[in-house]
């Protein structure tokens, strides 16, 4: 929780990881080349006091973990978001299994999502099921460019995808956290593209899909789709950090997606490890539109900043939240 200036925060980290980008676990060049772009990330969008050396970008601790989520984060319930890349990467970067070990130790903090990958066929849609079962799973992180063999990458419209967007259903997993944003070395930008998104989001109205990255550098595409499909998310990850190198543009980015969407259907991430929430926490609700975007965007009340950081995430994935800030959404809906 949050606090300042007489109001309260529940927050709800929406996309967090807990990788191994060492050197022994990189499997070859690309490895070691997806673990720097991260790094570029990080040291060019983080304020100064917040800048890790590349030996700890690599891995962190579980207390390492801990205490930037928890301890001094405000971060209230964080979700793990896999990113396996094990082409990439020996063991997997981030697999559902890395971060069961240790939500695993402390349920009381972490929500485990799964993943899944068409080009896996049949024997993937067995396993969704497994890992299902083993994490009761509320939601799965895709990533459509990642290389598996010879292929650079699939499309939520493939036939596969459809099957397994099926499954989900049948299983009961509602949520589809889906990486469209930018292109991280070596893969192609245009297999994050975000044109897919519009049709599986009409076929699938039971489902939520949460645009990771709300399709920067394509948000204009996002927000068009996002308008008319009512099922369809924008999370801030990668979009957060520019609060503080490029408050301007991140107003701008805000302000589209307020126009466009609503309050409701935006959510906060800090991508941890890539950024800590902390001081992005701090930023966004000392934040306010510029005076002369506010004709055109509004402006950014404490009621809207709760959504954000927390009440609409708790929302899809049925996180319960404190009876005082429940009290003080059922006020605003009536």
């Amino acid at each position: 929780m949050y606090a300042k200036d007489g109001e309260k925060y529940f927050i709800v980290d929406g996309h967090v990881h807990f990788w191994d980008g060492t050197p022994e676990n990189q499997a070859n060049r690309y490895g070691t080349g997806f673990l720097n772009c991260f790094y570029d990330y990080h040291r060019n969008l983080s304020p100064a006091d917040a800048l890790w050396s590349l030996e700890h970008f690599q891995k962190q601790s579980e207390a390492d973990v801990l205490h930037d989520l928890f301890e001094v984060g405000y971060v209230d319930k964080a979700i793990f978001q896999p990113t396996y890349l094990t082409d990439f990467f020996v063991n997997g970067f981030n697999t559902t299994e890395q971060d069961g070990a240790l939500a695993e130790k402390h349920p009381d903090k972490f929500i485990v999502n799964g993943s899944w990958d068409p080009r896996d066929g049949e024997a993937g849609l067995a396993e969704l099921a497994n890992l299902a079962d083993r994490w009761q799973l509320k939601g799965v992180k895709l990533y459509t460019a990642e290389w598996k063999g010879n292929s650079k990458g699939w499309k939520l419209t493939d036939p596969w995808s459809y099957r397994y967007l099926e499954k989900c259903l049948e299983l009961g997993i509602r949520n589809i956290h889906i990486h469209k944003g930018p292109t991280i070395y070596p893969l192609n930008r245009d297999a994050f593209d975000v044109a897919d998104v519009d049709d599986v989001a009409t076929a699938f109205p039971e489902l939520n899909f949460i645009v990771e990255h709300v399709g920067l550098p394509r948000l204009e595409d996002f927000c068009w789709i996002a308008t008319q499909e009512p099922n369809v998310y924008g999370g801030l990850a990668v979009a957060m950090p520019f609060i503080h190198s490029r408050p301007r543009y991140f107003a701008q980015i805000l302000g589209e997606l307020l126009y466009w969407l609503d309050p409701d259907r935006i959510t906060f991430a800090s991508d941890y490890a890539i950024w800590t929430p902390k001081w992005l926490i701090e930023k966004f609700v000392d934040f306010q539109i510029p005076a002369d975007l506010q004709s055109e965007y509004g402006t950014l009340t404490p009621e809207v900043k709760r959504k954000i950081l927390g009440l609409n995430m708790a929302r899809l994935y049925d996180i319960e939240v404190p009876a005082e800030l429940r009290a003080s959404e059922e006020v605003m809906a009536s």
